[in-house]
């Protein structure tokens, strides 16, 4: 490597996270994706929410490519005649919530209960980890199904039965990293200094433990948005009038036959909303290793 090479390589270390995620063109377009969908579930309902309940006989299974009944037919009309396009940007917002809150629920309750169990150790740490156990002994969908079965299937409960099949996942990690975290200098030195538990875990270890588990929360993401699709397809999530995207391809089976398109688009989007969210795991997970870091700083060299 030249002086020249290297001075920009020196440079570069110092690169925002922005310019690091535009040099992978990968990751780039998933991050334009899922912005696009987040500007779907802020105000797509408020816009679209009567064009993907109104009635229109005529449209009915209609195919995708006209614009004979306006641009929001352009996907097709499903079997009631409501625009696609509409109920995909609809189902948007009650797919991610339940998808991003569920993670999140879980991600913080089993963040604590791992660094407790980590820190702390012994009698409460054991009857922590054997709690996941239990938790992780039954199936996480057939738990979910259950739960949804014997309580009413609505979006509150199916968060928090979601939050729960995933939970046990991001407290065997956290204790792992606190097993390991609490070992080190700064950790001796701030209980030397007299910091309590409480400060010591959420002033020290915190911080280390986060950047893994928001790496964990982004591949449990898409886990947990095929989780609640499958259990809408089953008939056991969100119910009508509410919509989700699992929902909406539950509805169009009947139809495979004669309107294929009512099951493949928010089957499609279902895909490429849990394949952008893997891509951008990946990135986030290169951008957090600095062994790996260098590999998106150096990648303009060829282009410049």
């Amino acid at each position: 490597m030249t002086t020249a090479e290297q001075e920009a390589l020196i440079i570069r270390r110092g690169l925002p996270w922005w310019r690091l995620l535009m040099r992978d063109r990968f990751a780039f377009v998933a991050a334009i994706w899922l912005l696009l969908l987040f500007a779907c579930f802020l105000v797509g309902p408020e816009l679209f929410g009567k064009a993907a309940t109104t009635l229109n006989l005529r449209a009915r299974n209609l195919p995708p490519g006209s614009l004979e009944h306006g641009w929001l037919m352009f996907l097709g009309g499903d079997a009631l005649g409501r625009s696609m396009i509409a109920r995909l940007i609809v189902a948007s917002r009650n797919t991610l919530t339940v998808a991003l809150c569920s993670v999140v629920l879980a991600m913080i309750a089993g963040g604590i209960l791992g660094m407790i169990a980590g820190y702390i150790g012994r009698g409460v740490g054991h009857v922590i980890m054997r709690f996941a156990d239990i938790l992780q002994s039954f199936p996480s969908l057939l738990l979910a199904v259950v739960v949804l079965y014997v309580l009413e299937p609505s979006v509150t409960n199916l968060i928090v039965v979601l939050a729960i099949t995933r939970m046990p996942i991001y407290l065997r990690v956290t204790r792992a990293e606190v097993l390991e975290i609490r070992e080190r200098v700064f950790v001796d030195a701030a209980s030397a200094l007299g910091g309590s538990s409480f400060h010591i875990l959420l002033r020290h270890i915190a911080p280390v433990v986060a950047p893994t588990l928001l790496t964990i929360l982004t591949v449990d993401f898409s886990i947990v948005m095929l989780a609640e699709s499958s259990l809408s397809f089953l008939g056991i999530g969100i119910q009508p009038p509410e919509i989700t995207w699992g929902l909406m391809v539950a509805q169009g089976r009947n139809y495979l036959s004669q309107a294929w398109w009512l099951a493949f688009f928010p089957g499609l989007a279902i895909m490429l909303a849990t394949l952008s969210g893997n891509i951008l795991s990946n990135w986030l997970r290169i951008v957090s290793d600095p062994e790996q870091r260098w590999r998106l700083e150096t990648a303009g060299n060829d282009n410049e």
